[in-house]
C-alpha cells in the first residue's frame, strides 16, 4: 500500500435479504444502489469492510 493507493468497489449483487450489518457496511462504503461505484483509500479499515461483504462487490485497484 502506498500513500495514495486507491481501490474501486462496485456493488454487483443486491443487499436485499442480507444481514443488517452487511447492509450497514455497504452504506458505510458509500454504496447504496446496484452497480454504484466508489473510489476509496486503500486502508486496513476499508479492506476490512470490503472483506465483510466481498461476495457482493467487484474490487479493482486504481493506479
Amino acid at each position: 500500500m502506498t500513500a495514495n493507493a486507491k481501490v474501486r468497489v462496485t456493488l454487483v449483487r443486491s443487499a436485499n435479504k442480507r444481514e443488517i450489518d452487511q447492509q450497514q457496511t455497504l452504506v458505510g462504503l458509500g454504496l447504496r444502489k446496484l452497480h454504484s461505484s466508489r473510489e476509496l483509500e486503500d486502508t486496513p479499515s476499508v479492506r476490512g469492510m470490503i472483506n465483510k461483504v466481498r461476495h457482493l462487490l467487484d474490487v479493482d485497484t486504481v493506479g
